[in-house]
């Protein structure tokens, strides 16, 4: 089975300006995540190389599914990921952020998987207001409020209080 992602690109390094689009599903059981946060069966990745004077300019898109639990309430999130990159290929690496051309080929998988992997989020969030658990009941306060005292201050901000108060009595 042919390894998916991998673009012959002698013509490309032939002729600078050249362009050359590409569509492909890819299963994401080739690009080995390591993480269970995606759950797509296939990725769609469309890309397009343009060949330059010193390498091939790649830029494209992928979509993926995830999955995660939200940071502040614990709730379930699914969502998608689109995906955007621009990256730059070289036969001979002069940017140290390029990635290889190895015999006249391009293996985009390896760059894909890593822009993909970049962003998810790490601390995701179900919705941008969320208020999260009670800090001492656990209540999910999306769904309503708690009926637990909230007005004893914490005792570690008890010399900022005091010195909140001197600076209010010398003005």
């Amino acid at each position: 089975m042919a390894t998916p992602l991998v673009v012959n690109i002698i013509e490309l390094l032939r002729r600078p300006g050249t362009i050359k689009d590409i569509d492909a599903s890819i299963a994401v059981a080739d690009f080995d995540f390591a993480v269970e946060q995606i759950i797509d069966v296939v990725i769609p990745v469309t890309v397009r190389l343009e060949s330059l004077s010193n390498g091939v300019a790649v830029t494209g898109r992928a979509t993926a599914q995830w999955q995660g639990v939200c940071r502040r309430c614990l709730g379930h999130i699914n969502s998608e990921l689109i995906v955007e990159f621009a990256e730059m290929y070289q036969v001979v690496l002069q940017d140290p952020d390029a990635f290889a051309i190895e015999q006249d080929q391009v293996s985009l998988l390896p760059m894909v998987r890593e822009n993909i992997l970049l962003a998810v989020p790490l601390a995701p969030t179900c919705r941008e207001d969320c208020p999260g658990l009670c800090g001492q009941c656990g209540a999910d306060l999306s769904e309503g409020s708690c009926s637990c005292e909230t007005t004893a201050p914490d005792p570690r901000w008890a010399v900022l209080d005091t010195l909140r108060e001197n600076l209010t009595k010398d003005s």
